[in-house]
């Protein structure tokens, strides 16, 4: 089981943004915070509070990812030449999990890491149990035959909430990751500020 299979929504409600784009979440019906003060006015955000709320934000969207995993990533995208929100936005959809999530292999991020974890998901024709293994560029993604009639598996792919992105291309249980996607690439259901992540972290 992932850990936030009953706290999850909390992330939306936080951010007062559905920021996986799904139709059950609360923040459809109740945009103010959680807590018995949720309701209260919110209070004008510093410049810290405003990156602090987009690293959340992004840090949120890729389901159980650790601050630990979330900052090494950003690391490797500072010691790569170019645009540091650019290259960190690409680093995180190279991670197995999110291409499982984006290939409509399963409905959520949080089931994304489950089902890898669990060894259904094979890269270059190897089982891959690492939600954080880095995709490379022309790596081809399968579920394992055995599992492509798992309940979620087919909940996923029949799914009309989301389409797989121009960067993954599709063979039904099949895909293969083309390309290292720019920011406007990424289906993000909400605008995601890259740029604040980079400022909150070389304060």
């Amino acid at each position: 089981m992932t850990k936030r299979t009953q706290a999850k929504y909390k992330i939306d409600r936080r951010m007062g943004e559905n920021i996986w784009g799904r139709p059950k979440s609360p923040v459809n019906t109740r945009e103010y915070r959680p807590g018995q003060h949720g309701q209260g006015r919110r209070a004008k955000l510093s410049d810290y509070g405003v990156q602090l709320m987009a690293k959340q934000k992004l840090k949120g969207h890729y389901g159980d990812i650790t601050e630990k995993q979330f900052k090494r990533i950003y690391k490797e995208a500072v010691r790569r030449r170019g645009d540091t929100g650019q290259i960190f936005v690409g680093l995180l959809e190279c991670r197995l999990d999110a291409v499982v999530y984006r290939s409509k292999f399963v409905p959520t991020i949080f089931s994304a890491r489950q089902f890898v974890n669990h060894g259904h998901v094979k890269v270059n024709g190897k089982k891959v149990n690492i939600p954080s293994y880095m995709v490379k560029v022309g790596d081809v993604i399968e579920i394992r035959e055995k599992s492509r009639q798992i309940p979620m598996v087919i909940q996923g792919m029949e799914s009309p909430e989301r389409d797989i992105p121009d960067y993954i291309e599709s063979e039904g249980h099949k895909v293969t990751f083309l390309r290292v996607p720019t920011l406007d690439e990424i289906p993000y259901p909400v605008i995601m500020e890259p740029n604040l992540v980079v400022e909150f972290y070389s304060r």
